[in-house]
């Protein structure tokens, strides 16, 4: 454990960094507000800060800069947040898909780095559903999502089925089946299949098939807004290794859904920062993470990616803020 002198002078050190992102010496240190230390008794803490793996000395120079462990301490235990410093913000409530998109400009253009959100999950197999013979062997499946989306697709049958059957099997599955989950549709429409009569069956369970299909398509998406404010950080832009290593992260979109998956299951706002994540393996990396909702129901997950020298405190407000405004977006469209 740090005693106090050693976690305000961490503090300090990381404060400074994030501001001015120049390595901090021990005499700039000594004369910073609130630290009455000499340099040389600074210099002793600092060796111990170091010994510890919170602080480095990047390369030659005097000065340390925080570790991700050290960044790490900081934000559990020493991070104050300043309320009331946001800029007023707004999400109008729209279509899923565009709430969405603006959601990832809207994190990108306050925090000046990456914005993403993960597209909301759908919990229920369709809202209404109908079937349109179109000819004899072909029939227009219609369905209306919880969200309001629409799909529909041509399914192509074994024997001509009349337009009263059609009705007959659209009752059926808008009475019985309407906000469940598609696996309890599938199973229970597999209990009661013998039931039915067989034409009529496998056209539901067809319809099922596409419902789930469609779900699909538009579940597991990352929308990312953004990318190239990161040209502008002097952490990456110095370096082309490290800015060709982010964006091959935001390329594999797969790794950005893995990550939002798992904070997915954690509540409020989430950081990892250095490569704790395991799926942004990279030091120079941070995420700052929080779950949105409708109607009180946890359905994605967005936030900011950014260097690990990034003002914490403001994109925990800034993260924070979008996932209320998401929420309130999508139950009120």
């Amino acid at each position: 454990m740090l005693d106090d002198r050693a976690k305000l002078l961490l503090k300090t050190l990381v404060e400074r960094y994030i501001a001015d992102g120049q390595p901090v010496g021990s005499r700039t240190l000594s004369k910073a507000n609130g630290i009455e230390l000499s340099p040389a008794t600074v210099r002793n803490v600092m060796a111990d800060l170091e010994e510890l793996g919170l602080i480095v000395s990047p390369h030659t120079s005097a000065g340390r800069i925080p570790t991700a462990k050290g960044y790490r301490l900081f934000v559990d235990t020493m991070l104050t947040i300043n309320r009331g410093e946001m800029p007023t913000a707004s999400l109008a409530p729209e279509q899923p898909q565009r709430v969405i998109a603006n959601a990832a400009s809207l994190l990108s253009n306050l925090s000046q780095f990456v914005g993403v959100v993960m597209s909301p999950r759908r919990g229920s197999v369709f809202h209404h559903i109908e079937f349109l013979r179109l000819s004899d062997r072909r029939v227009l499946v219609i369905i209306v999502s919880p969200d309001g989306d629409v799909q529909n697709r041509v399914i192509f049958t074994d024997t001509d089925v009349a337009q009263s059957q059609l009705i007959e099997a659209s009752n059926y599955l808008n009475t019985h089946f309407v906000g469940m989950a598609i696996d309890e549709v599938r199973h229970r429409l597999q209990m009661e299949v013998e039931t039915l009569r067989g034409e009529i069956a496998s056209l539901m369970q067809a319809a099922v098939q596409f419902s789930s299909e469609a779900m699909r398509s538009n579940e597991d998406e990352v929308v990312i807004s953004g990318e190239r404010n990161l040209l502008s950080v002097s952490d990456f832009s110095s370096d082309m290794g490290q800015l060709r290593r982010a964006f091959d992260v935001f390329e594999q979109k797969t790794q950005l859904m893995r990550l939002l998956d798992m904070s997915n299951q954690a509540e409020g706002v989430r950081i990892y920062i250095g490569g704790e994540s395991q799926i942004v393996p990279f030091e120079e990396l941070s995420v700052v993470s929080a779950n949105y909702e409708v109607d009180g129901q946890v359905v994605g997950t967005l936030g900011v990616i950014g260097p690990t020298r990034m003002p914490y405190d403001r994109m925990i407000q800034i993260v924070d803020i979008t996932a209320k405004l998401v929420s309130n977006a999508l139950s009120h469209k």
